[in-house]
């Protein structure tokens, strides 16, 4: 295998010779190359050796990535206002707050608050003055833990700290086997369990999929259940009605104990604003669930540009500050210091056909602004993750989604939702994109976490010393101690040469990843839980199915 590797090598390199000037000094690294081989064999076979084996039984601790149930944040966030931009954008900000004003509709107890505290309403109009409403925003911890289950996989929101959660919201799901379906809770809970076992999930999100074989009314139950008892990463809670909030906080509650979640954050939900300027009473009511409690309220203006927002980007994230802020600053009045995350859906649309678009400049654009506005808020940020309008995990999905995380990451977003398993807007989730997306998260941590690492044994002095001019570093004392995690090592990309390639199948990485989707559920096992507290789950789930009537809307 070794002599054919380098005839292969060799017939590349005459190859490549022939269409470039006959100066190029190819022979010098042919040459080293073969150095390799002969000079070398001993200890190139043993890193060979092991090469292969960790690319035919990759396993899910992938090469260079550091452990961590979050990232910790190293490198500089991309900032790309000047100091005049933000307080334009401020400006717009401040007068949204007090001269137009946002809606809070169908809750006249939020009415009722508000009035109390001094806002101006009008109708269901409630405005404030800016420097209020920002005062009252302060107040919220610009940065806080979310306990998990397994304490060790607790997770720092805000500051310098990046979360990765998976998907969130589909109603269908596909494969390669069963092609694009409805959800069910069968997939719901494999789901779960892949967002488990990745390491570059950093929390499990809530719903991966919806599990449109349970009643509407009833379904929440079965979905906290499976996120507690199938994986001890944080999770969020249920945000459709007011009594399945409840249901989410009562059952963390069973897993934690009231006395630990009077002082910790262990649960959170996510809500959308209904832009343009309206707060419902979903996002009131579950602000008096979960924020009246010391819980986490994740809330997102879900903003199309050009339906719920003015085309223009910069009045879009304007729009979205404002309304984020006024719903922060009413979580605020129920409880000073409640967790609250703010957040930013803002994307731009096909104007032709009013479907949505990921991956444009616009909406990249706007991650980078409103990152630059949280901070100055002071507030943790929420972004979305590996977004596509593609339905399947294609060229397409590629572009869009690398282009939409990554400016979520630069722009330093604390908690991403939907970091992997994103199709069709939103619409659709992959069981094959989830592993995709997740696998690309471990470069972004080695890049957030890590940066250039410029120690004294980074610089490799020594290896110089030992490698002289016109020698190789492949073999030296240096290489063989960092080798296997000096560089990042996808699980799923394939890097060897084509004859490899062929040899295994000439397999795609959708492909690739579906064996990886079989692979983990095969060897999942559920982390451990006290039988009597699963008991006391169990039963909570049990009455409360007794006390709902079956809904399917």
């Amino acid at each position: 295998m070794m002599c054919k590797r380098l005839d292969c090598f060799r017939g590349h390199s005459a190859i490549f010779c022939d269409k470039v000037s006959a100066s190029f000094p190819f022979s010098i690294f042919t040459n080293a190359f073969s150095g390799i081989i002969f000079n070398s064999i001993d200890k190139w076979r043993i890193h060979m050796a092991r090469r292969a084996g960790s690319s035919r039984s990759r396993d899910m601790a992938q090469k260079g990535v550091p452990p961590s149930p979050y990232i910790y944040r190293t490198i500089p966030h991309f900032d790309i206002l000047d100091e005049g931009q933000i307080l334009r954008l401020e400006g717009q900000v401040d007068w949204i707050l007090q001269d137009v004003g946002i809606a809070f509709r169908d809750d006249s107890t939020a009415l009722e608050l508000w009035r109390r505290e001094g806002a101006t309403i009008e109708d269901d109009i409630v405005r404030a003055p800016a420097d209020w409403i920002r005062a009252l925003c302060a107040k919220a911890p610009s940065e806080f833990i979310q306990l998990a289950r397994n304490r060790e996989r607790s997770v720092v929101i805000g500051g310098n700290n990046q979360v990765f959660a998976p998907i969130y919201g589909a109603p269908f799901v596909r494969d390669l086997e069963g092609g694009r379906r409805y959800g069910d809770m069968k997939a719901f809970q494999d789901l779960v369990r892949l967002s488990y076992l990745h390491p570059n999930l950093h929390h499990g999100g809530f719903v991966t999929c919806e599990p449109c074989d349970v009643p509407v009314s009833k379904r929440h139950l079965d979905m906290l259940f499976a996120h507690m008892t199938l994986s001890d990463k944080p999770h969020l809670g249920a945000i459709t009605e007011m009594s399945r909030a409840q249901d989410s906080v009562d059952m963390a509650e069973i897993v934690f104990g009231a006395d630990v979640m009077e002082d910790n954050c262990v649960i959170m939900g996510n809500v959308n604003t209904n832009s343009p300027l309206l707060v419902d009473k979903v996002v009131t009511e579950s602000a008096r669930v979960y924020s009246s409690r010391g819980q986490g309220l994740i809330v997102v203006p879900f903003i199309l540009s050009g339906a719920m927002g003015p085309v223009s980007t910069a009045a879009s994230v304007a729009q979205a500050m404002a309304e984020a802020m006024m719903v922060c600053a009413y979580v605020q009045l129920l409880r000073p210091g409640a967790p609250f995350v703010l957040g930013n859906f803002l994307s731009s649309m096909s104007l032709k056909s009013g479907a949505p678009t990921f991956g444009m400049p616009e909406p990249v654009i706007s991650n980078y602004a409103i990152g630059q506005l949280a901070r100055r808020a002071g507030l943790p940020l929420r972004c979305g993750g590996s977004l596509t309008a593609s339905k399947v995990e294609d060229a397409q999905a590629a572009y869009e989604s690398a282009d939409s995380m990554h400016s979520t990451m630069l722009a330093g977003a604390n908690f991403v939702l939907h970091s992997a398993g994103w199709l069709e807007g939103g619409l659709c989730t992959g069981f094959e994109k989830l592993i995709m997306d997740a696998d690309r998260l471990g470069s972004y941590q080695k890049l957030l976490s890590l940066g250039l690492d410029i120690s004294d044994d980074a610089l490799a002095r020594d290896a110089y010393q030992e490698v002289g001019a016109g020698g190789h570093f492949l073999g030296c004392a240096h290489t063989m101690r960092h080798y296997q995690n000096a560089f990042y090592e996808t699980a799923l990309s394939d890097s060897e040469n084509v004859e490899s390639w062929e040899e295994t199948g000439s397999q795609d990485m959708r492909r690739r990843a579906n064996v990886r989707v079989k692979k983990m559920l095969s060897d999942y096992e559920a982390p451990p839980m006290d039988d009597a507290l699963k008991g006391e789950l169990e039963a909570f789930v049990a009455k409360r199915k007794e006390e709902l009537p079956n809904a399917w809307y």
